[in-house]
């Protein structure tokens, strides 16, 4: 490597780390980025990294995959690291630090970036890594401490970094609190035009910042400039549309829909389910940890019961198979895995719908067979709907729920169809709020469940 001084090697990959968390690389999974990346940079070690050439990869990539205990996942990782350090940090990476910059100056590679793109507040790679770790470090510390999910760390870190940047990386404590989030919230809704969802989350990230992190609660803010929410009707399919869509799916994808479909599940609460939570006898389902962490009790399908027994057995000479092969059990949360040291080896704890391959815990270490990736559902459902030939915007939103939104689309309406009452939707859906539920009694307004038009009397 090109970089010798000991602390801008440091510099370096911390930033580099920072940059792939910048684009979507959980933060549970960056370190393995970097680890990839030094592996590159061991490999050719007389030749700087911004001198080598595809080739140069290839033969890594290659020499990788012979390499004892490594999978074919592993690669792809590898190559997605080598991706992003070449892509996106190398161009934009300056070593110089910030402090030669006045903090009121912005920094030349963010003027450029600025230019380029119109955004100012657009994050030049590992930048705030490089200025404010400990920042990002507390941050982090505060919120694994309060449990929240990793795409919660991702997002919350994610707007401090644009925050600093939009503020010409100064420091956040050196700001009055309450003016500099109303800038930056003007600045969202005026200038980047975004949506009332987004500006709200910026909104939450920062006061968990100020509050939690810096010890600075921003307090009563000026009336700032909100972005328009919307007000929109869940997108419907008919239960044809439905039926369509679910025969054009096949294998675990299949299942996974239609449960959610039947049951009302929200997508996570689906991948994420247990095999101790399946109830076959009641026709139960018993969602765990569902949005905030709430457990509710709702139907098991009748439809796909029998599928679902036969998916389990399946399962069960996976993880017998990972039994006799040494691999740690599934991933238990950590109070209750040092109560019971052995529950996560157990049957009854295994996930439900787990992953074809073996992956490598963050935290622990461990090589255990995680859940399956969501993603694949949200691609199949999307490919189905596209096959089916069905003209609306169909996704797991449309199922049931998305990863971020709250609201059901299609497993409310028509049990209000049915005629049930809608607290008893509320109860199976896990709304917190009964106004979330009656969204979908608008998309009954035909208009009037009874009324009919004087063209069809």
């Amino acid at each position: 490597m090109d970089v010798h001084n000991s602390r801008e090697r440091d510099l370096f990959w911390e930033a580099y780390r920072g940059c792939a968390e910048e684009n979507r690389v959980r933060p549970d999974r960056s370190p393995f980025y970097v680890r990839w990346a030094k592996d590159f940079d061991s490999f050719l070690q007389d030749k700087p990294l911004k001198d080598r050439s595809r080739n140069d990869i290839e033969a890594f990539l290659a020499d990788l995959g012979k390499r004892r205990g490594i999978a074919d996942w592993q690669v792809r990782q590898a190559e997605h690291a080598l991706k992003i350090l070449y892509e996106i940090f190398l161009p934009r990476y300056t070593p110089e630090r910030q402090a030669a910059v006045g903090p009121t100056e912005k920094h030349p590679a963010q003027k450029a970036i600025a230019r380029a793109d119109g955004f100012r507040d657009r994050v030049i790679p590992g930048e705030v890594e490089r200025q404010f770790p400990e920042l990002l470090e507390v941050a982090k510390t505060e919120i694994r401490i309060r449990h929240f999910s990793y795409r919660t760390e991702t997002t919350y870190l994610d707007w401090v970094r644009r925050f600093i940047a939009f503020h010409e990386y100064a420091n956040p404590r050196g700001l009055e609190a309450s003016t500099a989030v109303k800038a930056y919230l003007d600045y969202l809704a005026v200038e980047r035009e975004v949506a009332a969802s987004t500006q709200n989350q910026a909104l939450n990230a920062l006061v968990f910042f100020y509050g939690q992190v810096l010890g600075k609660p921003v307090g009563e803010i000026e009336e700032f400039v909100r972005a328009k929410r919307p007000r929109r009707l869940p997108e419907v399919m008919t239960r044809d549309e439905v039926q369509t869509l679910l025969s054009s799916m096949s294998g675990v994808t299949e299942l996974m829909a239609g449960l959610m479909y039947g049951s009302g599940m929200r997508l996570m609460e689906c991948v994420r389910l247990r095999v101790k939570d399946i109830d076959f006898a009641q026709h139960q389902i018993m969602v765990r940890d569902g949005k905030g962490q709430k457990d509710r009790v709702t139907m098991l399908p009748e439809r796909f019961s029998g599928p679902l027994k036969e998916h389990l057995a399946r399962v069960k000479t996976i993880y017998e198979q990972d039994l006799a092969q040494g691999t740690a059990g599934v991933y238990i949360w950590a109070a209750l895995e040092r109560k019971y040291p052995n529950s996560g080896r157990e049957w009854i704890w295994q996930y439900v719908f787990p992953a074809k391959s073996l992956s490598v815990d963050p935290r622990s270490g461990k090589v255990r067979r995680h859940h399956i990736n969501e993603n694949l559902v949200q691609k199949a459902v999307k490919e189905a709907a596209r096959q089916a030939a069905i003209n609306k915007k169909v996704s797991c939103h449309t199922l049931r729920h998305s990863l971020r939104q709250a609201q059901d689309r299609l497993f409310a309406t028509h049990l209000l169809e049915a005629r049930y009452d809608i607290r008893t939707v509320q109860e199976l859906l896990g709304h917190a709020n009964v106004v979330t539920t009656m969204i979908y009694t608008h998309v009954l307004n035909r208009p009037g469940l009874s009324v009919k038009s004087p063209a069809d009397t």
